[in-house]
């Protein structure tokens, strides 16, 4: 125990002194501790991923301490705000999403420089919050690489968010996603067939709409056009595919 905190780095365990408040400075020991230069290194590597200022933490440790924390909004803005790219990926996971508001939204999206932190923020925190479905589609709209994806990112988070939203929800999503389905930058467009895919896997007759967006998007005669339309037709048309059938109230009724 020291500074309020311990790790043992061999079981990829970490305990946070609960019975004090948790400072930032505690916690970025506590990851410093659990960093590796070389994950860094392996992230680069095996995921392109390759963020400043990172004491080369994996999600799986980063996991482990948002566990121990529990939600803390305070603590999380403030973890984002000192600019270290694990704290700023542990943020995402222990802000409450009914918490956020526009503007903080706007303010962390153009901060994201890796597919890892703009997807950490779209499925734990932007999927989840009040404004998921508007900001989405505005975001598919942007021209910045990540922020561009965290529309799609967002969208396909929110398929499984939200387990109650009705299918008139996603109809618009499928819209933007045949409408940006030109963009041949990399993360862009496995985020658009991601949204597509996650869209057709929630019910039947979204599966059919996903599709039929599928062959729509198989008449563009572009790159990423052609390579998201059959991404996608590969897995939708796959019936071991599993669905979620939501909302399951239509499509899971229960029997009398």
């Amino acid at each position: 125990m020291k500074n309020g905190y311990f790790c043992v780095i061999g079981k990829t365990k970490t305990t946070l002194n609960k019975t004090n408040d948790i400072s930032v400075k505690d916690v970025l020991a506590t990851l410093k501790e659990l960093g590796n230069p070389e994950t860094i290194e392996f992230k680069h590597r095996k995921f392109g991923i390759a963020p400043s200022n990172s004491y080369g933490v994996f999600q799986k440790d980063i996991n482990l301490v948002a566990k121990e924390i529990g939600k803390n909004d305070a603590l999380a803005i403030a973890l984002f705000d000192t600019g270290n790219y694990d704290a700023q990926l542990l943020c995402s996971k222990i802000f409450t999403p009914k918490n956020i508001t526009p503007e903080l939204m706007e303010a962390w999206l153009p901060t994201f420089k890796t597919w890892e932190a703009c997807d950490s923020f779209s499925m734990k925190v932007f999927a989840r919050s009040p404004y998921a479905v508007p900001k989405a589609l505005e975001w598919t709209h942007r021209e910045a690489e990540f922020e561009k994806r965290a529309g799609f990112a967002t969208i396909a988070a929110y398929c499984m968010a939200d387990k109650k939203a009705n299918n008139e929800v996603f109809e618009p999503f499928l819209e933007a996603i045949l409408r940006e389905s030109w963009d041949n930058r990399l993360y862009v467009r496995k985020a658009v067939s991601w949204a597509l895919r996650s869209i057709g896997k929630r019910n039947l007759d979204l599966k059919y709409r996903a599709i039929d967006t599928a062959h729509a998007i198989l008449q563009i005669q572009t790159k990423s056009a052609q390579w998201i339309a059959k991404d996608a037709l590969k897995e939708l048309t796959n019936d071991e595919v599993r669905r979620s059938d939501y909302p399951r109230s239509i499509y899971r009724p229960r029997k009398k």
